[in-house]
């Protein structure tokens, strides 16, 4: 005789894989009732598989002595012999070491800047002078980065206005493009000059969303700007930096090939090269291509591993998430 527990029990199941069943056929309903808007995204899924994902055979070549005669399934397999050699090159560490300095120290000075400038440009009351500071900041973003590297160079040239100032004051002028010590300073800067006010658009946009009431009942309570600024503004943007926080460490092995390439001289080399440019040079100039392979694979990998971390500790500390 069935025990009544097990009824209930197997009534339960019953229940459950009901649910799990209307679930699904809820799921293919919603999808036959709205297949128009499955018809507008399919067109960019589309061009994703086919310029992101099919593309992605081509890292075979990272494993193999690559030839282009041969082709990718007629080359030799060689394993992790590419890896092995960048690895235990003299100036792996060197390169490794500039592109972790490169990015930490742009992420560490550079992340903060959009989100200040975000909340400077939210207490601008006036819509027209607002409107006027922000197509202002957002100017430089619209420089192509050769010129940009063209203004750098006649700017800090041993002729520039830079140096001519310095020149009246010290007597000596200062060769900031063949210095070294020089180069993590001008490429941060210039990068956080060209990229922050593009960047506060996100912020100003999640500030708009701050209840006004809140400010209201916080002046009536006494509170000043900058408390309310913290306690109300700075809450409201937290879940936006978490997500771009997390976003940026992930790219943090990816400083920027184009403006790297652009302001390196002989003399800076010691600073300047880092791996998107030898891959670049190794790769693609000499004609290395597995080798370029390998080492534009480590540099994704490191990225990736970087991205799990950075969401894993952002979802302890902050419980915001980007999957």
């Amino acid at each position: 005789m069935k025990q009544p527990e097990d009824v209930i029990n197997k009534g339960l199941m019953k229940d459950i894989k009901y649910d799990h069943k209307s679930k699904k056929e809820s799921k293919w309903a919603y999808m036959k009732k709205n297949y128009i808007l499955y018809l507008f995204l399919l067109p960019a899924v589309t061009l994703v598989f086919i310029f992101n994902y099919i593309p992605m055979y081509g890292v075979l070549i990272a494993f193999q002595d690559f030839s282009v005669t041969r082709g990718i399934f007629g080359s030799e397999w060689v394993g992790l012999s590419h890896f092995r050699s960048f690895l235990t090159s003299p100036n792996f560490f060197q390169i490794f070491s500039n592109t972790i300095k490169l990015s930490v120290y742009g992420l560490v000075i550079g992340f903060p800047v959009p989100v200040l400038l975000a909340l400077m440009l939210n207490q601008v009351r006036r819509a027209k002078i607002k409107k006027n500071i922000q197509l202002i900041v957002y100017a430089p973003h619209f420089i192509s980065t050769v010129v940009i590297a063209g203004m750098i160079f006649i700017f800090l040239s041993p002729a520039g206005p830079i140096n001519a100032l310095i020149t009246q004051t010290t007597g000596d002028s200062i060769a900031f493009m063949s210095n070294p010590d020089y180069f993590r300073t001008i490429f941060i800067l210039s990068g956080i000059w060209q990229g922050a006010g593009f960047s506060s658009i996100v912020y100003v946009a999640a500030l708009s969303n701050a209840d006004p009431q809140l400010h209201d009942a916080a002046t009536i309570d006494g509170a000043s700007l900058l408390q309310r600024i913290w306690h109300i503004d700075v809450q409201v943007l937290k879940p936006v930096m978490a997500v771009l926080f997390i976003l940026a460490v992930g790219g943090i092995m990816g400083v920027g090939f184009e403006k790297a390439y652009l302001l390196q001289t002989d003399m800076n080399i010691p600073a300047s090269e880092i791996i998107d440019t030898y891959v670049y040079k190794r790769g693609l100039l000499s004609g290395d291509w597995s080798f370029g392979a390998a080492v534009g694979l480590f540099n994704t990998v490191i990225g990736l591993i970087l991205l799990v971390i950075a969401n894993g500790v952002i979802k302890k500390l902050n419980g915001e998430t980007l999957y």
